[in-house]
């Protein structure tokens, strides 16, 4: 990467911050090409490029006249693990809501997977379940091989809109999720029983089965990471701050 792309995007990344922590309203005009030349010392082209990536995330929207901030409601997904990053602390009412979405994503994907999968697809589900649940003790453990089964199901399903939306949702949660520490308590008989149903509706050819069981392992994973968000943030709110 040249120099000059290197600079554009430290400087869209720190435009873009300030938006999401709205130091720019919707609607406002944002500063010109050459105020922010000469604030981030910079060249014109090298603003310009910051700028279009700004544009391209949904952020501000270029016409005649210079640059005007865009909602963040406007805004392209790709903007998620940025907003979870702002703070320290993860927005719960934010989790949630991506928990609620990628669970509808994953029952539906896992629903058409079993459904429509060959027996050499089946019997590689099978696999995967089974290695999952050596694991299911190790929340950390069991990650990777969630994403392998995950991806498994997403390219039996064969539904690319859903793949491109899933990947993006993973990629920008989970390595915000494990950046803060945050380990959702989810009981281990919770995720056996998640796991013993997939093997049933994997055998059976069930797929119904195996999305409403994908549903509910969801809504108790939402329940235990809304509980971690919380414990984490007392404990940092308790903790003896530095002079």
């Amino acid at each position: 990467m040249s120099s000059s792309n290197t600079i554009s995007h430290e400087i869209a990344d720190i435009l873009r911050d300030e938006i999401l922590r709205q130091r720019y309203l919707s609607g406002d005009r944002f500063p010109s090409e050459r105020d922010l030349a000469a604030r981030f010392d910079a060249s014109r082209g090298a603003v310009r490029e910051a700028l279009s990536q700004l544009e391209q995330l949904g952020l501000i929207h270029t016409q005649p006249g210079g640059a005007r901030v865009q909602s963040v409601n406007a805004a392209s997904l790709a903007v998620l693990g940025p907003l979870m990053a702002l703070d320290e602390h993860l927005d719960p009412l934010l989790v949630d809501q991506f928990l609620q979405t990628f669970a509808v994503l994953t029952a539906m994907t896992t629903k058409n997977a079993i459904n429509g999968a060959s027996p050499e697809q089946l019997i590689q589900l099978q696999q995967l379940v089974v290695e999952l649940a050596s694991q299911s003790d190790d929340f950390e453990a069991m990650q990777p091989r969630w994403r392998e089964l995950l991806e498994a199901m997403s390219t039996i399903a064969d539904n690319l809109v859903v793949r491109l939306i899933s990947n993006d949702l993973k990629a920008q949660f989970v390595a915000q999720m494990m950046k803060l520490g945050v380990r959702p308590d989810l009981k281990k008989g919770s995720i056996d029983r998640l796991l013993t149903t997939l093997r049933v509706s994997i055998n059976e050819r069930d797929g119904e089965l195996a999305g409403e069981a994908m549903q509910k392992h969801f809504e108790e994973l939402r329940e235990a990471v809304g509980e971690a968000i919380r414990f984490k943030a007392e404990v940092s709110y308790k903790a003896p701050r530095r002079a």
